[in-house]
C-alpha cells in the first residue's frame, strides 16, 4: 500500500521524492510504502493548519458537531480498510482491529458531542458594575504524535478533541503503521472538514528526531500531545518545556493488580488473562504486575496459569487470541526477561515459548525486586505474579514503580478495596475490574512516569483550549489618580 502526506487536504509525495517501507512482522513482507517527510514539508503541514485556523476557530458548534458525526461514520464505514492495514503493519489480531475502529469512532462522536460544551462562567468581581468570565478559546494548531500499540484509537484521540474545541492539527503517524494512520486523515477529509484542519505526516525511522523537533519547535505550533514511551516522553517534555509550549503526555505503565485475601478468585482470574494478554501485552494498561494476596496464592495461579496455557497463539489473520509482536525484535526481548527471571528464582507457570515474532501467553510465578520484569515495563505477553503478605506489602510493592497509569483491585470488601484504591499512586484505578479499559468520555491519564494531563471528555477540553479572563467594566469607574 503508497501511503502519501496529507497537507492541506491534499495527498502528497514528501519533497524529496523519499519513501519508507513498513515490514509485515509476520510474513516479513512489505506492508505499506510511505512517504518519509523532510523537514520542509512539516513546515508545509503547520503552515495549513495555521491558515485554516482562522476559519475554523470561528465554525459554530453545530457545523463542527455535524462533520465530527460524519467522520465516525466514515470511519466505520472503513472498517474493512483499517483492518487490513493494521494487521500487516502492527501484526495484531481481527478483532482487535476492529475494537480499535469503533472506540475511536465513539471518541469522535464524544468529541462531536462536547463543542457545545466549551463553556465559560461568570465570576463575581470586587469591582462595582463589573461583569468578569473566564471564557475558552482553542489554542491555534496541535500537534498530535501517536503510537502504533492502539493505531486508531490512539491516533484519533491526538486529533478529535482538539479538533472540536476549534483549533486545527498536524498528527504525526508512527512509523510503524503509517497507512493506519493516514486513513484516519481520509476519514476527516471524506466528511468534508475543510482543507488543513488536519493535516498528516508521515516519516522514516532515521529521520524521527528530526521531524518531532521540527514540528514542536516549528513557532505556530500552540499546543502538543504524545503518547507513547516515557524515555520518548521526556524527550518530548524538553522540547516542548525549552520553547514554552503546553504538553498533554500519556506514556508508559506498570500497572498492578492487586489480589485481595478476600477476592472472587474466579472474577480476579478473568480480569487478568483479560489485561495482561489483550493485544499481546503491548497496552499502556495491560496488567504487568498481578500481586497475590499468599493466603489464595496457590489457587489463584493455579487458576490463572490454566487460563493461560488455553490461550492460543499464531498469526493474526488466523482464529487466534494472542497474534504477533510489533517486531521481531521486541518478540527476541521476550526471551531474555523470561531467562532473568528464572535465572533469579522465578518460575514460569505457562507458556514461554516463542516462534519468529510471535510469543505465548507467559505467566511466571515467584516474581521478586531485582527481576527485569519486576522493574521493566516488558510490553508483551510475559506477566509476573508476586506473592505477598498483606494489605500494606501489596501497596508497597504496587507503589514500587516510577510508572502510576492504570490499577485495579480486587475484594469483596468495597470500603477495604477503596482504602488500597486511594494510596495507589495512578491516574486510573479499578475496583473488581480489569486495569484495561478506556471510554470516550472518562479523564484519561496517569502520574509519575505516566505522564500528566487528561484525555477525554470535559477534561481534555481544558488541555485543548485556553481560559482567558474577560470583563466588561464602567468606562466611569473611579481611579485613586
Amino acid at each position: 500500500m503508497t501511503v502519501n502526506l496529507l497537507i492541506n487536504g491534499e495527498a502528497k509525495g514528501a519533497t524529496n521524492g523519499k519513501t519508507f517501507d513498513r515490514i509485515d512482522p509476520v510474513t516479513g513482507d512489505v506492508a505499506s510504502r510511505a512517504a518519509a517527510a523532510s523537514v520542509d514539508d512539516t513546515v508545509s503541514a503547520v503552515n495549513a493548519a495555521a491558515a485554516a485556523f482562522d476559519t475554523w476557530s470561528k465554525t459554530g458548534p453545530g457545523e463542527r458537531r455535524k462533520l465530527l458525526t460524519k467522520a465516525a461514520d466514515v470511519m466505520e464505514a472503513k472498517v474493512g480498510a483499517f483492518t487490513a492495514v493494521m494487521v500487516a503493519e502492527t501484526g495484531a489480531t481481527v478483532p482487535w482491529a476492529g475494537f480499535n475502529v469503533m472506540l475511536a469512532a465513539g471518541m469522535i462522536r464524544e468529541a462531536a458531542a462536547m463543542t457545545t460544551q466549551v463553556s465559560g462562567e461568570v465570576i463575581p468581581s470586587n469591582k462595582p458594575s463589573t461583569l468578569a468570565m473566564g471564557i475558552r478559546k482553542p489554542k491555534g494548531v496541535c500537534l498530535g504524535i501517536a503510537p502504533w500499540n492502539a493505531p486508531v484509537i490512539l491516533g484519533t484521540r491526538a486529533v478529535a478533541m482538539a479538533i472540536a474545541c476549534g483549533n486545527t492539527v498536524v498528527l504525526k503517524a508512527s512509523e510503524m503503521c503509517p497507512a493506519t494512520h493516514r486513513l484516519i486523515g481520509d476519514c476527516f477529509t471524506d466528511a468534508g472538514f475543510p482543507s488543513g484542519v488536519l493535516n498528516v505526516i508521515t516519516n522514516a525511522p532515521e529521520n524521527a528526531a528530526e521531524i518531532v523537533e521540527a514540528l514542536i519547535t516549528n513557532p505556530k505550533v500552540k499546543h502538543v500531545n504524545f503518547t507513547g514511551s516515557s524515555a520518548v516522553g521526556r524527550i518530548i517534555g524538553r522540547l516542548a518545556g525549552e520553547n514554552l509550549k503546553p504538553m498533554l503526555l500519556e506514556l508508559g505503565g506498570k500497572a498492578p493488580l492487586i489480589v485481595l485475601d478476600d477476592a472472587d478468585i474466579d472474577g480476579a482470574v478473568n480480569a487478568a488473562v483479560f489485561g495482561a494478554y489483550m493485544n499481546q501485552g503491548q497496552i499502556c494498561m495491560s496488567t504487568e504486575r498481578i500481586i497475590v494476596d499468599e493466603k489464595i496464592a496457590d489457587e489463584f495461579v493455579e487458576k490463572l496459569a490454566g487460563r493461560v496455557a488455553s490461550l492460543v497463539s499464531g498469526n493474526p489473520r488466523e482464529q487466534v487470541v494472542l497474534g504477533s509482536l510489533v517486531t521481531p525484535g521486541a518478540a527476541e526481548r521476550m526471551d531474555g526477561i523470561v531467562a532473568d527471571a528464572i535465572a533469579k528464582g522465578a518460575k514460569v507457570a505457562a507458556g514461554g515459548g516463542r516462534t519468529g515474532s510471535i510469543v505465548e501467553a507467559t505467566l511466571v510465578d515467584h516474581v521478586k525486586p531485582g527481576m527485569a520484569i519486576y522493574e521493566r515495563e516488558t510490553f508483551g505477553p510475559v506477566k509476573p505474579v508476586i506473592r505477598v503478605s498483606g494489605d500494606e506489602e501489596a501497596l508497597r510493592i504496587a507503589n514500587d514503580t516510577e510508572y502510576g497509569l492504570s490499577s485495579a483491585v480486587f475484594s469483596r470488601d468495597i470500603q477495604r478495596a477503596l482504602r488500597v484504591a486511594e494510596r495507589l499512586e495512578t491516574g486510573i484505578c479499578h475496583i473488581n475490574g480489569p486495569t484495561l479499559s478506556d471510554e470516550p468520555q472518562m479523564p484519561f491519564g496517569g502520574v509519575k512516569a505516566s505522564g500528566f494531563g487528561r484525555f477525554g471528555g470535559k477534561a481534555a477540553i481544558a488541555e485543548f483550549t485556553d481560559l482567558r479572563w474577560i470583563t466588561i467594566e464602567d468606562a466611569k469607574q473611579h481611579y485613586p489618580f
